[in-house]
């Protein structure tokens, strides 16, 4: 569907500057929520922990291009219709592989969108709309975060900046 690691750009720059470093790591991620409140979730093929959908930004996009791009390669879903909430730049990390990056994030509630699920994509094992009471148990940290920052934008119609 998409790029692979190696063509990406950040597989471009890690392949040149080696996995020591800390770099940027520009991106978005988003929220989706059906018609019953319940949250989308896939289940990365990397490390089949239950996320939201999320990903690199590649040269030429915006964050709300990347947002969509990453939710269509994650789950085979269009958004039509998604507002930014947060913005994240505070954040460093280091992931399974021992690369570590500042994240550049912006994460988005998407309102509406077209096409149908797709359970199983190069990036994702599995995929479904969850209770929010009755999420996966082996999950992305994020999630939470995300969730709470979705209402305190709700609460203030102030973008939340971390």
């Amino acid at each position: 569907m998409g790029l692979t690691w190696a063509e990406s750009y950040l597989g471009k720059v890690r392949a040149s500057i080696g996995d020591v470093d800390t770099i940027f790591f520009v991106g978005a991620r988003t929220l989706v929520f059906d018609e019953d409140r319940r949250l989308l979730l896939i289940q990365r093929s990397d490390n089949h922990r239950w996320a939201i959908p999320a990903g690199a930004m590649e040269l030429g996009e915006s964050m709300e291009e990347c947002a969509k791009r990453e939710l269509w390669e994650e789950t085979g879903l269009t958004a039509t219709s998604l507002t930014p909430y947060a913005f994240y730049t505070a954040i460093t990390y280091t992931n399974q592989y021992g690369h570590t990056y500042q994240q550049v994030l912006m994460s988005f509630i998407v309102h509406t969108w077209e096409g149908e699920l797709l359970r199983q994509t190069d990036e994702s094992v599995d995929a479904g709309f969850f209770a929010l009471d009755a999420m996966p148990g082996d999950r992305s940290l994020v999630i939470e975060e995300a969730l709470a920052d979705l209402a305190t934008f709700q609460e203030t119609g102030r973008l939340v900046m971390k």
